[in-house]
């Protein structure tokens, strides 16, 4: 399960909006191959899914996941910062061994 914390959903609600997108629309978090650590987070959102996707919801966010991801995803909060280290989505993973220094990619 992904946790989505309260101003990760502030921020996805805003974005549904801004981009015209229809509120069913849901989050699809995944993970690719990539980045300097070896695996990348991706994120956007999809209205579609598949047999083999897992569907979670959380603080009125619904998120799919492929089953391949969701391995490396469990217990994962989703956060959305706007500090002045930076603006946007944080995957906060306890299954991260290892981190980029811009958050973008893990290795477990």
């Amino acid at each position: 399960m992904i946790i989505v914390s309260d101003k990760a959903k502030e921020r996805i609600l805003e974005l549904k909006k801004e981009e015209g997108r229809a509120m069913e629309e849901n989050i699809r978090v995944s993970v690719k191959g990539g980045g300097c650590s070896g695996l990348m987070y991706d994120l956007g959102f999809d209205a579609k899914t598949v047999e083999t996707d897992q569907i979670f919801e959380d603080n009125g966010v619904k998120i799919i996941v492929d089953r391949k991801s969701l391995l490396y995803l469990a217990g994962t909060t989703l956060e959305f910062t706007d500090g002045l280290n930076g603006k946007g989505f944080q995957f906060i993973n306890p299954n991260a061994s290892r981190t980029c220094g811009c958050g973008e990619s893990f290795s477990i």
